[in-house]
């Protein structure tokens, strides 16, 4: 058997992949690895999107990395400094240096009798390379970074303005008198428009209907106040903790009590825009809070330029583009200089690779999530997703730390490899419980989860610790095994007492 050519190898060096990386270097020291990025840079989303305002959509004491501490006076950080955050965390853990940039990977092929992972990277002289390891992190996020959704919209070839996409922002975009028409009222669209009106002599939010918003400050002087009085540390856990318990209460509360925190939720809208602004037609959702995924905009930044008339807001549908903007059902036409479609993103597993486990393809959607982390039948191999009701890297962290748990075990037992497997009793359900469209487009490309532990996806940080960070590695769905039993029994994976 071979020795592969890392022991763990990660997938993709952004947010995830750098937090990944850490927890590797602290909590299994003797484990060799490497980090394959497709880009040309490190940081993820916050290198990709270059879009003016962009910003976190949650607070940075919960989507810093648990073991550094974020010290920067804002709570609700722009893209920079975020990117800057990554950079450092890198350079000073000297995971720069194993970073391997412009390898795309397009295949990953496990081997039971070898108990490695063969990934298959593409080069940018279209060239591939592989690359051999025992455990895979995958680290790649959920959704496409080669292109973000942009629906089919009637008529657009007719307009002569220009049609721009948020992901695919141009660097010498001048925008300065012009009008603009965002399409689109989620974070990105949110984020936006109060960064464009210093510039555009108009920005319209165009959206086909309403999501809710909520203000906050940028700055957390809580959090300030702890940082003058303790050490960084100490203030950073106690920071963390307190808006942790924030976030699942507020999220609890719109879950069981969807109509109060409605009411509550337009109170807050009618002290930000006034008596007058019409908050039943363009802030009045058709589903309860927290069915989809809730808006925050720093300081009512939005709300702000809203009140000032620099920006409006139109609540219709597209009949179609013209020469000089669009038309809408009710016959109303906006014109627009500019126009960007802030609609989304398209949702991908692993990266879009192919993957297969002893020469079967896996259909991602064929599988179901262990633990939100791992894929049923999937041996070796965890994949880093995030919370939609919290910050991402707060299940990333605890992701991290299972995996180095589970490295450590299967060396502490003298196996090879894990593979969690579903029971028949087991059923059903989609992997994400949002109703964003977004999230409906990809349900069948993406894996399910299950009615119980340990296939349900709980959406609870203090739960999710208790049981990934203490709780117990052996359990009736995980399987360890030994790669010398596979050969000798011609194949058939063999069961250890593990």
């Amino acid at each position: 058997m071979a020795k592969p050519d890392y022991d763990v190898l990660i997938v993709g060096a952004g947010l995830s992949g750098v937090g990944a990386a850490w927890h590797l270097l602290n909590e299994c020291p003797g484990k060799t690895f490497a980090i394959l990025e497709g880009r040309d840079a490190m940081g993820g989303t916050w290198d990709l999107f270059r879009y003016p305002g962009i910003r976190s959509d949650s607070d940075m004491y919960t989507l810093g990395y648990n073991f550094r501490p974020w010290t920067d006076g804002k709570a609700i950080a722009d893209g920079p400094s975020i990117l800057n955050y990554i950079h450092n965390t890198a350079e000073q853990n000297h995971i720069d240096q194993k970073i391997h940039y412009n390898h795309w990977v397009e295949k990953m092929d496990w081997s039971s009798e070898d108990a490695t992972w063969t990934v298959t990277a593409k080069l940018p002289s279209g060239k591939t390379k592989t690359v051999t390891a025992n455990y895979l992190l995958n680290c790649s996020g959920y959704y496409r970074y080669d292109q973000g959704y942009m629906p089919d919209f009637p008529g657009k070839d007719q307009f002569q303005g220009q049609l721009i996409h948020p992901q695919h922002w141009p660097e010498d975009l001048d925008y300065t008198g012009k009008k603009v028409v965002v399409i689109g009222s989620g974070a990105t669209a949110v984020t936006l428009i109060p960064s464009m009106t210093d510039k555009a002599a108009h920005v319209t939010m165009l959206q086909r209907s309403p999501t809710y918003i909520i203000s906050q400050p940028d700055a957390d002087v809580i959090a300030n106040a702890l940082n003058r009085l303790l050490p960084k540390r100490l203030a950073y856990q106690i920071t963390r903790w307190k808006n942790v318990s924030l976030q699942t209460l507020f999220y609890q509360a719109c879950r069981r009590y969807p109509k109060a925190m409605r009411r509550i939720l337009r109170l807050h809208l009618r002290q930000q825009l006034g008596k007058d602004f019409d908050i039943d037609t363009h802030f009045n959702p058709s589903y309860n809070p927290w069915d989809q995924r809730l808006c925050l905009v720093p300081n009512g930044d939005l709300f702000k330029v809203l009140r000032r008339g620099e920006a409006s807001i139109v609540t219709d549908h597209i009949d179609t583009f013209t020469e000089n903007g669009i038309r809408l059902k009710s016959g109303e036409e906006l014109e627009a200089d500019i126009i960007i479609s802030a609609t989304g993103l398209n949702l991908v597993t692993l990266g879009g690779a192919d993957i297969s486990v002893d020469g079967q393809h896996i259909r991602p959607s064929d599988t179901m999530s262990y633990k939100g982390m791992m894929l049923s039948d999937v041996p070796n191999m965890s994949m880093i997703v995030g919370y939609t009701n919290a910050s991402w890297t707060l299940k990333a962290d605890l992701a991290s730390e299972y995996t180095c748990r589970l490295l450590n075990h299967m060396d502490r037992q003298g196996v090879d490899y894990c593979v969690p497997v579903v029971g028949d009793d087991v059923k059903e359900a989609p992997f994400l419980d949002l109703e964003a469209n977004y999230v409906l487009r990809a349900l069948d490309h993406l894996p399910k989860q299950g009615d119980r532990a340990p296939w349900k996806l709980y959406q609870n940080y203090p739960l999710d610790l208790i049981n990934l960070r203490f709780g117990p590695l052996k359990d009736k769905a995980m399987q360890f095994r030994t790669a010398h039993r596979v050969a000798q029994s011609g194949g058939q994976a063999a069961r250890s007492a593990a």
